[in-house]
């Protein structure tokens, strides 16, 4: 799977991860909104709620946010109803994009998004185009600074990871989105720091991006995707080697 989080590796080095915390306060609340709504109120039945809940917290989220929040996905009081929407489509250099979106009016964000992939020589696709060629998947990003190899693999696997692998800096941990929450809770008692963490979707194969043009295009293709107010995540399946990223930074 090396190369399979490229592009969350490459937001850490660029600074790009949720510039402002108001940003990532914002797609934190509608996700606890729309757990909580889904699934209900209860973090110990809605796993998809406590792990939204230990990412605010994390963030240092006030509690009073994350209550208000939850009671506003569970109706107890009023606040604006968001539809979930995935958008796919392909950017330059042929590359698969995922755009996982979280909405109160369709039609704006579906013109932002359109807009975003054709300024970019790209094209917004039908639902279903590319989705095909990800899985979904924990990923747990750990600083290798924080544990060994070996530690770290007896346990992943023990909590119910999938596999561990390495990468430059840090250590990819590969789960289930099952026992994402398991192994991630007991990495965090064990005192692992993590550099990222969530139920992504990760890219069957990859397609390595080698000249600089479509390369640059790329990676401002999926900054904007990034920094619009209805997107919560990007994924997309390519990878760039380091001597054309360090160019392009």
């Amino acid at each position: 799977m090396s190369g399979h989080s490229k592009w969350s590796t490459i937001k850490r080095k660029k600074g790009a991860i949720d510039a402002t915390r108001g940003k990532m306060f914002t797609r934190l609340i509608k996700e606890i909104t729309v757990a909580a709504r889904s699934g209900g109120g209860d973090p110990d039945g809605n796993p998809r709620l406590r792990s939204a809940i230990l990412t605010a917290k994390k963030e240092n989220m006030p509690k009073d946010n994350i209550t208000r929040a939850i009671k506003k996905g569970t109706g107890e009081i009023a606040g604006e109803v968001y539809e979930e929407i995935l958008y796919e489509g392909y950017g330059p250099g042929g590359v698969a994009v995922l755009v996982e979106c979280m909405t109160d009016n369709r039609n704006r964000t579906v013109a932002d998004i359109r807009h975003y992939f054709a300024k970019s020589n790209g094209n917004l696709g039908e639902s279903g185009c590319v989705a095909w060629m990800f899985d979904k998947k924990g990923l747990i990003q750990v600083d290798k600074k924080s544990i060994s190899e070996d530690e770290l693999m007896e346990l992943a696997l023990d909590a119910g990871a999938e596999d561990v692998l390495e990468e430059e800096n840090e250590f990819h941990v590969y789960t289930t989105p099952e026992s994402f929450d398991d192994v991630q809770n007991a990495l965090e008692k064990a005192g692992v720091k993590t550099l990222e963490a969530s139920v992504s979707r990760i890219p069957q194969n990859t397609i390595e991006v080698t000249e600089e043009k479509p390369a640059r295009a790329l990676l401002k293709l999926l900054e904007s995707l990034e920094d619009h107010d209805d997107v919560q995540s990007v994924h997309a399946n390519f990878d760039i080697d380091d001597e054309l990223m360090e160019k392009l930074q």
